[in-house]
């Protein structure tokens, strides 16, 4: 990649981690991202399933097409980098490294519209609302496959702990399937010096936390994979009150679908019991559900080949995270590969979703390049 075009690159996801926008609040980045493309000069389409943009580049007479994927949103996470482009928007940050993909796909898209080897037609897709929000799923609803048509489709998540430009690629499963865990715990308040008046949902929740980790011990099979997390409890607003109701909110990790079923059946029957027990109501809602991320063969060879061919190292042996994304939706509707750039070494807690996470603008390149050689490769080979 020239040198230019890597510090222009630099510059614009500068730019984008220093304005986050949150899921289905993306419409300055989708803004800025319409503008990169009119500087290209390639075509778009905005709104697509809210705040998505398609792009679409031609060349040549070939009826192929492809298409190459990357998210826009940020995280409700306060920044603590004390970098000089640090978030301009208090509890807002790109945590995850979504400003670094939007910026690779732009990156991508200046390669292929510069490199004239190329026949067919290549699909640039920037995605809202990646983070547990149904980006995806809204954009497969409003019609992006039938609208701007591909047969394969690829994108890539950095990865802090793989050596920086790094491209991994797995065969098969990639990421977990998830779902979101809502619990409210109903109990009836009063005061503290006098807890036998109420129900408390207090100590419920910390019944029910303790509990749900057996679903995972002593419920699902040790040769499967599963998680079950509670990253928020909301309870009270006062010291000296056994309040009326207590929230719990967190996700849950899969693989197969049978997991997931047993998941669901196991995360109620644990709370319901509890609650029972502690003679509180609770209300269950497992939501935002996310099936795993499992690359098809043919197109996870592809896109190793073609970074391989395109000079960048390789990696075939690393094992499946759960971790989950929704690019899993398209690749329940169109064979594909989903990769990971190597972000470098995870230091003093710098991985995804830290408060002093950030992404490693030098690989920009190797990410970009590993799009685009994607893209003509599969341009060029049968489906």
């Amino acid at each position: 990649m020239e040198p230019k075009l890597v510090e222009t690159l630099t510059g614009w996801r500068r730019h984008l981690h220093a304005h986050p926008e949150l899921s289905l609040q993306e419409r300055n980045t989708a803004a800025f991202v319409c503008d990169r493309l009119k500087e290209l000069g390639i075509p778009f389409e905005a709104g697509v399933g809210g705040n998505g943009v398609v792009a679409t580049l031609t060349r040549g007479a070939s009826n192929r097409s492809v298409g190459l994927r990357a998210d826009m949103d940020a995280l409700p996470i306060l920044e603590a980098t004390g970098l000089p482009y640090a978030s301009s928007h208090s509890g807002v940050m790109h945590a995850c490294g979504h400003d670094g993909h939007t910026t690779s796909l732009l990156g991508a898209a200046a390669l292929l519209a510069a490199d004239p080897s190329w026949n067919g037609t290549v699909r640039l897709i920037f995605q809202p609302g990646e983070e547990g929000y149904g980006g995806a799923e809204a954009m497969l609803k409003d019609g992006v496959l039938e609208r701007f048509p591909m047969e394969r489709v690829f994108a890539y998540h950095n990865w802090p702990g793989l050596e920086a430009g790094t491209i991994a690629v797995h065969d098969g499963p990639v990421m977990a399937g998830g779902m979101r865990i809502h619990i409210v715990l109903d109990g009836r308040a009063s005061h503290a010096g006098m807890p036998h008046l109420s129900h408390d949902p207090v100590v419920a929740t910390g019944h029910v936390i303790v509990a749900l980790q057996s679903i995972v011990a002593r419920n699902v099979d040790p040769l499967e994979s599963a998680v079950v997390t509670i990253g928020m409890v909301q309870a009270g607003t006062a010291p000296n009150q056994v309040p009326a109701q207590a929230a719990l909110h967190g996700t849950a990790r899969f693989f197969r679908p049978a997991v997931e079923k047993l998941l669901d059946e196991s995360i109620h029957r644990v709370v319901e019991g509890i609650a029972a027990t502690m003679g509180v109501k609770a209300e269950i809602d497992l939501s935002d559900r996310v099936p795993a991320t499992v690359n098809t063969s043919a197109e996870a060879t592809l896109a190793a080949e073609a970074a391989a061919e395109a000079g960048l190292t390789v990696r075939r042996d690393l094992a499946p995270a759960m971790t989950s994304e929704d690019f899993s939706h398209f690749l329940l509707k169109r064979p594909g590969a989903f990769l990971w750039v190597g972000n470098g070494p995870v230091e003093s807690g710098t991985g995804l979703h830290n408060p002093r996470y950030n992404f490693n603008d030098a690989i920009l390149p190797s990410a970009a390049t590993a799009l685009a050689a994607a893209a003509k490769r599969a341009l060029r080979e049968g489906v």
